[in-house]
């Protein structure tokens, strides 16, 4: 994983009594967290990506930002997709009810996500309302598969090219975040449904699952910080 996972601005012997936890690292959820007198921010999408970053122009503002606060920030990408209890991908599938939920969609030799069948079928609408049944400007479906849906493939995010995962185990349905032209073709031709949750939508459950989960184990006062993006 190329982002630096782990506590990536703060200092490690800082007592911790109230944690905010959001999807993004970004100067809305900073703002929000500090506010509500959070010592420490988790977010799944962190502020480094495998390169080299200049503290200048929005990077200088998020580090100033939070250092003047006093504020840690924790990132943890991959290893929160892929978590076997609360993973992001996880959380979809139990929303669903999946049984026989197996590792599902290879990404440099790790499977990052999860394959179930549903307890019984269902159509591509009430597996879409039951998901994102209050979000309603962002998610679209390609319904080229079966009407009766009685398996499914979940990768959350950024994963629309995955779908050939999906098509090659024979899957009824494929879960993402975004959404691809480059596939839509293939989808239609191979007879796969799909769901394009957004990006959003699809990863903000297993942050509020860890929210949920920090609270109750650390006995942390713990709170979910929302900033959807429409995409």
């Amino acid at each position: 994983d190329i982002s630096q996972n782990g506590l990536q601005v703060g200092h490690f012997d800082k007592e911790i009594k109230k944690a905010a936890f959001a999807l993004d690292a970004c100067a809305g959820s900073f703002r929000k967290a500090s506010d509500e007198g959070a010592g420490l921010l988790f977010v799944h999408h962190g502020l480094f990506w495998g390169r080299n970053e200049l503290l200048t122009g929005v990077m200088y503002d998020r580090i100033k930002f939070l250092t003047e606060k006093d504020m840690a920030l924790y990132a943890v990408h991959l290893p929160l997709d892929v978590h076997p209890d609360f993973g992001i991908n996880r959380e979809i599938a139990r929303c669903l009810g999946l049984t026989d939920v197996e590792p599902f969609g290879e990404f440099k030799r790790k499977k990052i996500g999860c394959k179930g069948k549903l307890p019984e079928p269902k159509s591509i609408e009430e597996i879409t309302g039951a998901l994102f049944g209050e979000w309603d400007n962002s998610v679209r479906v390609l319904p080229f598969g079966p009407r009766e849906i009685k398996t499914a493939g979940i990768i959350g995010g950024s994963a629309a090219k995955d779908v050939a995962d999906a098509i090659d185990q024979e899957l009824d349905l494929f879960i993402t975040g975004e959404s691809s032209h480059a596939v839509y073709h293939l989808c239609m031709e191979a007879g796969i449904n799909v769901i394009y949750g957004g990006h959003y939508q699809t990863e903000t459950c297993g942050v509020r699952a860890l929210c949920s989960l920090v609270k109750q184990q650390l006995e942390l006062d713990t709170f979910f910080i929302d900033i959807p993006t429409g995409y």
